[in-house]
């Protein structure tokens, strides 16, 4: 979302001022082209080299020197968003009073895009009412405060006080000003992840899916401007966008149900989870033990989501499956593409080494309703979602 943003960082005097260095860098690594500004005191955290390196522009500091002007104006004018970061307990009292006796506050005053701070101060001092006043102050300009947060502080105590971590400041810009509206209006529904079908209150059926490949189409929906319901079976991934709705189940009939009864409603479904084909007929109620040379278990089907989804489907929605084969991959998926009434089925081959649970990778090959066929080379699962959500769009722009 951020490749090719212009973004405007302004560094403060803080402690906290290392992480800008950590900021810029991932601000790089995610394509967009960076400017810096510090104040003069932040020289004595931070070096101007170092973020100048990082960021191939100069870092500036001087309204002017002996043979040039920093152009504070055109400054605020060129950025797509300015974030403060750290932004001191003094540098807040300043943005508050329009206080204007450094190249930071020129900037921040003449600046016409979004302004965003991350403040960094010890916990007393981000308590204090002057600087909660402050807060309220900046917020009334129309600027966006990225709340302290909780940890050890450099006074050594542990509370409120600390700059937000650099990745969470990169979700923050991303989520709040450069979603696109690709898909404004349309609601999807994501399911990831395994399901676990109980066997007694210990032990239970499953498979080894992450989530990874479903949580990264629901951040590209997201980031497409949709608005999303990730519905997600037992696992570690999480969201970093706090716009997407995630709703926790366990059971393939937990999955089922909240999938079914938020279809009626949904525009895009794109059922990426790995869904137990079987669960137990009888789930013990205490732990079963080892007794027997051989233990039968005996289950039956669960209900098929997708299936259901394309049985009740309407003309204007638009049904995605998936497709972890080990053998005779194409055909299985054609089978499912036709025999579920799906729009799409996305294959990957647990043959393929860069495919398959638990990996950061995937190679798929998409089938479409219209008969079509499309391979795609092994790619990051973030890169395999957008190329996912292009052939979402371009068919639902037909």
């Amino acid at each position: 979302m951020l490749k090719g943003k212009k973004i405007l960082l302004g560094v403060t005097a803080s402690i906290a001022a290392y992480k800008s260095i950590f900021l810029v860098r991932l601000l790089i690594k995610a394509g967009a082209e960076v400017k810096i500004i510090i104040t003069p005191s932040a020289k004595e955290f931070v070096s101007p080299l170092t973020l100048s390196t990082l960021s191939k522009n100069p870092v500036l500091y001087n309204i002017a020197d002996e043979s040039t002007w920093a152009n504070h104006v055109m400054l605020g004018r060129w950025a797509d968003v300015m974030i403060i970061a750290p932004c001191s307990a003094n540098t807040l009292a300043k943005m508050a009073k329009g206080i204007c006796d450094n190249l930071l506050q020129a900037v921040y005053l003449s600046a016409t895009c979004p302004v965003v701070v991350s403040p960094a101060m010890d916990e007393d001092m981000w308590h204090h009412p002057s600087t909660q006043k402050n807060i309220g102050t900046i917020e009334s300009y129309g600027n966006k405060v990225i709340p302290a947060t909780f940890g050890e502080l450099a006074s050594g105590l542990i509370g409120e006080g600390r700059m937000a971590e650099p990745e969470d400041i990169i979700t923050y810009l991303s989520e709040n000003f450069f979603r696109t509206n690709e898909l404004n209006g349309k609601k999807t529904i994501v399911t990831a992840g395994p399901t676990y079908e109980s066997i007694d209150p210990v032990r239970f059926i499953g498979n080894h899916s992450s989530g990874k490949m479903g949580v990264a189409i629901a951040e590209e929906l997201y980031a497409r401007g949709a608005d999303v319901e990730l519905v997600l079976g037992p696992n570690t991934v999480r969201s970093q966008f706090k716009g997407i709705r995630m709703i926790d189940v366990s059971t393939a009939e937990e999955m089922y149900n909240k999938v079914t009864s938020s279809f009626a409603l949904t525009n895009i479904a794109v059922m990426s989870a790995a869904v137990a084909d079987y669960t137990p007929v009888d789930v013990a109620t205490e732990k079963i033990k080892k007794k027997e040379d051989i233990f039968t278990l005996q289950l039956k089907k669960t209900k098929d989501i997708l299936k259901r989804l394309g049985e009740v489907k309407k003309h204007d929605q638009f049904v995605v499956g998936f497709a972890l084969e080990t053998t005779n991959e194409q055909q299985f998926a054609i089978d499912k593409l036709k025999g579920k009434n799906a729009d799409m089925i996305v294959l990957n081959s647990l043959r393929d080494s860069a495919a398959g649970f638990g990996h950061d990778t995937n190679k798929i090959t998409v089938f479409k309703k219209d008969g079509s066929v499309i391979p795609f080379p092994a790619k990051t699962k973030k890169e395999v979602a957008a190329d996912i959500v292009d052939l979402i769009i371009k068919d639902l722009i037909k």
